[in-house]
């Protein structure tokens, strides 16, 4: 099933949900239950024939049936160890520094407070990661069967960038997911999309090596389209409903500027704040600014920049995908009965009103891990920059024209690097109208810069990039299909996608 059908698959079980949504949730719990009752059949089923096979051939003393019946006993036993090891398998807790009730007891306060108001299942875990997110993950203790224990994953820089009641209402929407009868149900199903997504991933990763992988993995891919369509419907459901749960528990008004300033900090974060982390690998072996010591500050002192209005009409013009079981932003502010509005600056953070001193402790805690873990690549980068831009120096100050290509192409790549896009795309385009390509990293760099200016022209040059590159091709689907859901529409979206079926 492509892209398309299944986008056709999931509107028409929209369709259908819509008209009836208590009828349609019984029917992907049917076929949530199926799927166990069939894998379950299926063992049965073949423990029969092997056990009836076996006590025909040697109650008649049949030497050659029961030879037969042998040897296909042998051959199952590596399936039914593949099949009972995936539904069996443990999945790994989500990662983070695990802290406790007397670490927190202002967190953890507001959290027996919620779960009383909800009357919702208990917490196990909360951890803190360095992510811009929140989350409740289900983890069940032995892949499908077994109970399971929930985690609440809170990120250190989304704390330091929302208000305390802008934070519950995040853990509010994530934890309506457990909550009540519909609770239930999305946390029976997230837990069945994560385990059979993480069998469906496990046995195509073995395809090639083994028979009884490919067997299963054939079953398994014709199965987990359609099931994927279902569950996805519902789970797309639940967002809605899990957004007024957090209505209800802390109001409209924090729950839409948490929706509206999440959006904003993440896209800022991940063009403009990490970018300039980063960019201090040109000038110094080690950098002088932490991410973790300075994020808070950061998202503060940069409130003109990323909370503009410009910034809410893009995020507000995004429509949901098919990829995704949140809904836009657009959608999901509305259904709570607010518009776009600009969020004030944060007064206090909810790290600080709720994790007090171990917000400090946890910030010196995660810098010094993010060095450790990029201390080496940063001061490989840091000669390697050094040099480049020595060389670019030396190149800069030559004709273009009298540039041979490979010296062309690397001046325009370092000029791209090391100046701006502006400036190395009369650079790009004089390279690329000259014979002697493909070039597809000038392509795929042009193209960008023209997207970037809203210029559709720039999709033919990512298609030159990827046809040249098979490496890029997904980072380049990606980039056209969000540019032309964001510019165009979902139909000429699906159609870029198709244009590179072939290179599949």
């Amino acid at each position: 099933m492509d892209n398309g059908e299944y986008a056709g698959l999931v509107r028409e079980l929209e369709a259908l949900a819509e008209h009836d949504p208590a009828g349609f949730r019984r029917k992907v719990f049917f076929i949530g239950s199926a799927a166990y009752i069939a894998l379950a059949a299926r063992l049965l089923l073949t423990l029969l024939v092997i056990y009836f096979g076996m006590a025909t051939a040697s109650g008649r003393g049949q030497t050659r049936q029961l030879v037969f019946t042998g040897v296909f006993t042998l051959t199952m036993i590596p399936v039914y160890y593949v099949v009972l090891r995936m539904v069996f398998m443990r999945l790994d807790a989500p990662d983070g520094r695990e802290i406790g009730r007397e670490e927190a007891p202002k967190l953890f306060a507001v959290l027996d407070k919620m779960r009383q108001k909800l009357q919702g299942p208990m917490i196990h875990r909360v951890v803190i990661d360095r992510e811009f997110n929140a989350a409740i993950a289900q983890v069940p203790r032995f892949g499908l069967f077994g109970g399971h224990r929930n985690h609440l994953i809170l990120g250190l820089p989304y704390l330091f960038g929302v208000t305390p009641k802008e934070m519950l209402a995040t853990v509010a929407h994530e934890y309506g997911h457990l909550c009540g009868d519909h609770g239930k149900l999305s946390a029976w199903i997230y837990r069945q999309r994560r385990t059979f997504g993480a069998l469906h991933h496990n046995v195509e990763q073995g395809r090639e090596d083994s028979l009884v992988y490919a067997v299963l993995a054939g079953a398994l891919s014709y199965f987990w389209p359609y099931y994927n369509a279902y569950t996805f419907v519902v789970s797309r459901q639940n967002e809605y409903e899990a957004d007024l749960t957090a209505t209800e528990l802390v109001g409209a008004l924090p729950n839409a500027s948490g929706l509206i300033r999440g959006e904003l900090l993440a896209d800022w974060l991940q063009e403009q704040f990490w970018r300039r982390i980063h960019k201090q690998v040109e000038t110094l072996p080690a950098p002088t600014l932490l991410p973790y010591a300075t994020v808070s500050r950061a998202f503060a002192l940069s409130y003109a920049e990323w909370a503009t209005a410009a910034r809410l009409r893009a995020a507000w013009l995004v429509k949901s995908d098919v990829q995704d079981t949140h809904p836009c932003l657009q959608e999901r502010v509305t259904a709570i009965g607010e518009k776009p509005a600009l969020p004030p600056p944060v007064a206090a953070t909810a790290a600080e009103a709720l994790l007090g001193t171990l917000a400090k402790t946890l910030v010196v805690e995660f810098d010094e891990a993010w060095w450790q873990e990029a201390k080496k690549p940063w001061l490989s980068q840091h000669q390697r920059v050094t040099r480049a831009k020595a060389r670019h120096r030396v190149l800069h100050a030559l004709p273009m024209a009298s540039l041979p290509l490979h010296e062309l192409q690397e001046f325009a790549l370092l000029t791209a690097e090391f100046e701006s896009p502006q400036a190395a795309k009369p650079v790009l385009e004089y390279l690329l109208a000259k014979p002697g390509g493909p070039f597809p990293k000038p392509s795929y760099h042009l193209g960008r810069i023209l997207l970037s200016e809203q210029n559709d022209r720039g999709l033919g040059h990512l298609f030159d990039a990827a046809k040249a590159d098979r490496n890029i091709v997904d980072d380049v689907v990606h980039i056209g299909y969000r540019y032309l859901l964001h510019h165009k529409d979902e139909a000429a979206a699906d159609a870029w996608v198709t244009r590179f079926e072939e290179f599949a």
